[in-house]
């Protein structure tokens, strides 16, 4: 049989095509190489879309909800202070201005000191929480919500607690976040942190809860609890919400324990049930009213708790009675060993201090009282603290 150039050519051509068919096989796949104009490989992972992510990506996508469901509820707050410059030692000398031909007084040099920290919404009208150091002794606070900025005005503030209020006249009703029980916080939860680290606008981190009840942490922080997170927490965070991964404000964040000033993974947070009766006190009365009893509280030994016939140190113990304080006309003594206030159990000092603080005062409190090895019941009327 005769065969042509042509077949030849067929035969040849049909070789090669299976060939590049074979060798294409051995390849990975391009995905959307060629229609991105990349003239490199874009390898799809073999991670993707496996059946093992399917959960991850389920608490991926809600921490994606949270951060758009927080968009316009956490706002960035930047303040102005005026403060006076301390004037050099020579030129509070007469015989230097004599000398320099200087005037005898001079006005003292005035900078300006700017800052910034978080807030967020808790109401339609335009209140909204923060920390007291952010806007303490400052002259302008502005908020900023979206690309609009409002000028604040501070409603009220709490050293004590680092609880602030303050004010904006919103132009149309404003999202409030949403407040969760910050009793019901475990170690292990989920924590959220969004803030403006650094002027970083609506920065998200998370982390867990690594502790509950954190007490003295240092003078600013007092004895009052904590919740303690490992979620990302720097400068320009304080005031901002801790949140849970049901998308609920658990807390306000603080403050760092760092020793170089940026986030160390310890940072902590004040429980958002704390901070509402706090807030609440202070739309309506500017300022805090705690109540008080007027007793002295001393530490419990071992040794004393045997001797009352008591099993363990819980409970507070009465080292002083204030004369003609609350206690006092209740019939309360020195050596009274305090076990609950209004149904509360008191294991430590500070429940009975949380307790009688957040009472209103003129407001009589249930108080179990150990004394003489039986139980006994006080009924004691709260009073302002002095």
């Amino acid at each position: 049989m005769k065969t042509t150039g042509k077949t030849f050519l067929a035969a040849g051509a049909a070789l090669i095509a299976a060939a590049v068919l074979s060798v294409s096989a051995l390849l990975p796949s391009y995905s959307h190489a060629a229609e991105t104009g990349n003239y490199f490989p874009v390898l799809d992972s073999p991670v993707k879309n496996g059946a093992d992510l399917a959960r991850a990506q389920e608490v991926q996508s809600v921490f994606r909800k949270i951060y758009e469901l927080y968009s316009e509820r956490v706002v960035f707050i930047s303040t102005e202070q005026t403060v006076k410059q301390p004037q050099h030692p020579f030129f509070s000398d007469p015989f230097f201005r004599e000398f320099f031909g200087m005037p005898d007084k001079q006005e003292q040099r005035t900078q300006k000191r700017t800052g910034l920290g978080t807030g967020f919404v808790i109401s339609e009208d335009g209140y909204i929480c923060t920390n007291h150091h952010v806007v303490a002794g400052v002259d302008k606070v502005k908020v900023k919500i979206g690309a609009t900025t409002y000028d604040a005005v501070v409603v009220g503030s709490d050293e004590r607690t680092d609880v602030a209020l303050i004010k904006i006249e919103p132009r149309e009703k404003l999202k409030p976040v949403f407040l969760g029980n910050s009793d019901s916080v475990k170690v292990g939860d989920w924590a959220i942190a969004i803030g403006n680290p650094f002027g970083l606008d609506k920065t998200f981190t998370m982390g867990v809860v690594s502790a509950t009840g954190r007490q003295n942490l240092g003078d600013m922080a007092g004895s009052q609890a904590h919740i303690q997170t490992d979620a990302s927490i720097n400068p320009g965070n304080s005031g901002g919400p801790l949140i849970n991964i049901d998308g609920e404000v658990i807390g306000i964040n603080r403050m760092i324990y760092s020793q170089t000033g940026g986030s160390m993974g310890i940072g902590f947070a004040i429980p958002i049930n704390t901070a509402m009766s706090v807030l609440e006190q202070l739309k309506v009365n500017k300022k805090i009213k705690r109540g008080f009893i007027g007793v002295q509280i001393v530490p419990m030994t071992d040794e004393y708790a045997g001797e009352v016939g008591l099993k363990s140190q819980e409970g507070a113990l009465v080292g002083a009675v204030m004369q003609n304080g609350p206690a006092d006309k209740a019939g309360m003594k020195v050596g009274d060993v305090i076990q609950g206030i209004n149904g509360r159990k008191v294991k430590t000092y500070r429940d009975l201090v949380d307790e009688v603080e957040k009472t209103p005062t003129g407001k009589s409190v249930r108080v179990e009282v150990w004394r003489e090895k039986s139980s006994m019941t006080l009924f004691v009327t709260v009073g302002e603290r002095p």
